[in-house]
């Protein structure tokens, strides 16, 4: 498989991370505002359409300075 060019590497982590951070925070919160009972899956689909949109930015935008946050706290 041709893997991708790194000028890629931010743009994909932020979207690989926004999906999984979407999807883990919107099943707890899902979960606990409406219990694992019927239609818990389509809640929860709704959920991440409304989540992942403002988490892809926002994870985009926030991990430069995470990572400067992170290299002054830690060793080289």
């Amino acid at each position: 498989m041709k893997k991708l060019s790194r000028r890629y590497s931010n743009l994909i982590f932020a979207f690989v991370m926004s999906i999984a951070m979407s999807l883990i925070m919107t099943s707890v919160v899902t979960y606990k505002l409406t219990g694992m009972n019927a239609g818990f899956t389509v809640r929860w689909f709704h959920a991440f359409l409304t989540a992942f949109p403002i988490a892809f930015p926002s994870i985009f935008l926030v991990s430069p300075l995470a990572r400067k946050v992170v290299a002054l706290i830690c060793e080289r």
